[in-house]
């Protein structure tokens, strides 16, 4: 039995219609499934779920979902062959870095930016 192979990853989002629009203009990937509390996005692998964070109580009951403004709690990484590049991409289109670019002592530059509900992702780029 494989318990290794990620399918979906379901992010909660305080806004459907500005989670779609930050998603559409970075990353401009497929959309696989719309509808007025989700849509389902492909991937390279993998698909993202962004779910109107008032429909997600029933997905992870006893839990509480968190709010919007308590810090982060994840970090999503997407392999890019020049960070710098990625970053130009993104201040053109009106996107603000959290840090970086920075080289880290684990031999990758990366630099970090946040969607409109707060989840954290960042551009990682391998050095030589």
């Amino acid at each position: 039995m494989r318990l290794d192979t990620i399918e979906v990853v379901t992010l909660f989002v305080d806004d459907i219609e500005a989670a779609n629009i930050f998603y559409s203009k970075v990353f401009a990937p497929e959309i696989l499934y719309r509808d007025e509390v989700s849509t389902v996005l492909k991937f390279a692998g993998v698909m993202i779920n962004l779910l109107q964070a008032t429909q997600a109580p029933q997905l992870v009951e006893p839990l509480v979902v968190a709010a919007s403004g308590a810090g982060a709690r994840s970090l999503l990484t997407i392999r890019v062959d020049n960070v710098d590049a990625a970053c130009a991409h993104l201040d053109t289109i009106g996107i603000k870095l959290l840090n970086g670019p920075v080289n880290r002592p684990w031999g990758r530059r990366t630099a970090a930016f946040a969607d409109p509900s707060g989840h954290a992702w960042e551009f990682a780029e391998q050095l030589a």
